[in-house]
């Protein structure tokens, strides 16, 4: 296939194609992989944000009792708070049940603590520099803010209240964007290292699958060829004998009326030959583009009998014993096209006494097995080598080439008689031995009872 250049660029054009295609589904399937994966961290990290807000907002403003003071028992819920602001922490505590210690200081969260005026009172944890730390929140959802070293946090800010309900101040939890920003470079990272890989395997599964794809085009084209350069010989072969004949017969200055009739003689058998090939092509072309015409039940007993009748005188010219074995008493009904049928067996027997040698047999037999009929064509012949078994029904082949020209033979004979078979569902299977004969097995499934006698009665 990579030496014609047709097939090559049409290969090359399918490989682009499927990898492309492979390729572009790979780019989005990754894309929205990244974007899903992003979200979702994006999502937990807002979630836990939230949660944490909420409890410790939940846990501390119950107690606040006088607007800008810390109370001491912020110190149950953030152990290690600084206090920023003058006065803003009158009593530290001594002890006590400590509650957020692992979930804030384990994962670097900050906390702080900051009044209406935008005054910081208080932090814990590692608290980001801000170049202004007033804040005016707009809504209590996550923000993002940036440090003064560049340094991106997720940041939320609560209002708190005494317990008298006076405005107290703003609770804000925030933690740094960077172990998230490291995980997405780490997952962009393996993407832009992965898909280039992938996409060298792809273009290498793109290249075999195109091979695979056109394969069967590739036979087509080789078969439609090879059958083209043997249909032309087949033709040019009694084309140049009439062309000769008729040059040479013009080239003679006188002619009798006996030279006359010789040479229309060989125009008249080339003439039939010509006609029979053709014929022969256009069943084969028929049969490979249309179903059987009609099927009817016809009975294969009949057919049978009649081809012993039709080919015994030619059977005797031949100094060969044509024998059939029909059972009595069965029909050998069976659904198809009996003009066909009778085409198929005729060419197997023909077959067979084209290559059996004088004094050999050729038995024809009806059988039943299982679900299908059988039809052997067994004779004595030369045979078929192994090697070419497997050639036999492909159009033009001929074992014995130079016998089958001297018998005006095609070719043709056993591909038409295979290419029926199979239009009738059926098959046709060979067991040869060079030089111990040949027999042909004509299978063909049994039909139901009911459709035959359906197909009968119309």
């Amino acid at each position: 296939m990579n030496h014609n250049p047709a097939f090559l660029r049409t290969r090359q054009r399918l490989a682009g194609l499927y990898a492309g295609t492979t390729g572009l589904i790979l780019l989005v399937f990754g894309l929205g992989f990244y974007r899903a994966i992003a979200h979702d961290q994006w999502q937990s990290l807002n979630r836990k944000l939230v949660t944490i807000a909420g409890t410790l907002h939940d846990g501390i403003e119950p107690a606040l009792a006088e607007v800008g003071q810390v109370e001491p028992v912020v110190e149950h819920f953030l152990p290690g708070v600084v206090c920023v602001a003058d006065k803003s922490c009158e009593t530290a505590i001594a002890g006590g049940q400590r509650h957020m210690v692992g979930i804030v200081q384990q994962e670097n969260y900050y906390v702080r603590f900051i009044d209406q005026t935008g005054k910081l009172l208080a932090t814990v944890g590692q608290v980001p520099d801000y170049e202004q730390n007033a804040y005016s929140p707009s809504s209590e959802q996550p923000q993002t803010r940036i440090d003064t070293g560049g340094i991106a946090y997720r940041e939320i800010t609560l209002f708190l209240k005494t317990n008298d309900q006076q405005p107290w101040g703003y609770i804000q939890v925030g933690r740094s964007l960077t172990e998230y920003e490291i995980v997405l470079h780490h997952l962009r990272w393996q993407l832009l290292l992965g898909l280039p890989t992938v996409m060298v395997l792809v273009l290498a599964a793109s290249w075999w699958l195109s091979d695979l794809a056109m394969a069967p085009a590739y036979r087509g084209y080789l078969q439609i060829q090879q059958f083209t350069a043997d249909a032309a010989h087949e033709l040019r072969t009694p084309l140049t004998v009439i062309r000769s004949t008729i040059d040479f017969t013009l080239g003679e200055p006188q002619l009798t009326e006996s030279d006359s009739r010789q040479t229309l003689k060989i125009i008249e058998r080339q003439n039939n030959r010509l006609a029979h090939l053709v014929q022969d092509l256009l069943l084969l072309s028929r049969l490979d583009l249309e179903p059987i015409p009609l099927p009817q039940s016809c009975s294969l007993a009949t057919i049978a009998t009649d081809l012993i009748e039709e080919f015994s005188a030619m059977a005797i010219a031949a100094h060969l014993t044509l024998i059939a074995k029909i059972p009595p008493d069965d029909p050998f009904d069976s659904l198809g096209n009996e003009e066909q049928l009778y085409r198929l067996l005729a060419n197997l027997i023909a077959n067979a006494i084209q290559y059996t040698p004088a004094g050999g047999t050729i038995t024809l037999t009806l059988k039943r097995q299982s679900r299908e009929i059988l039809v052997e064509v067994a004779d004595t012949g030369v045979g078929i080598p192994l090697a070419d078994q497997k050639y036999i029904f492909d159009r033009f082949y001929r074992v014995h080439a130079d016998r089958a020209i001297h018998t005006g033979g095609t070719g043709l004979g056993l591909a038409i008689a295979q290419a029926i078979a199979r239009a009738h569902q059926g098959n046709i299977h060979l067991i040869s031995r060079p030089n111990q004969g040949s027999t042909f097995t004509l299978h063909l499934p049994l039909p139901r009872r009911k459709t035959i006698l359906e197909n009968h009665n119309t």
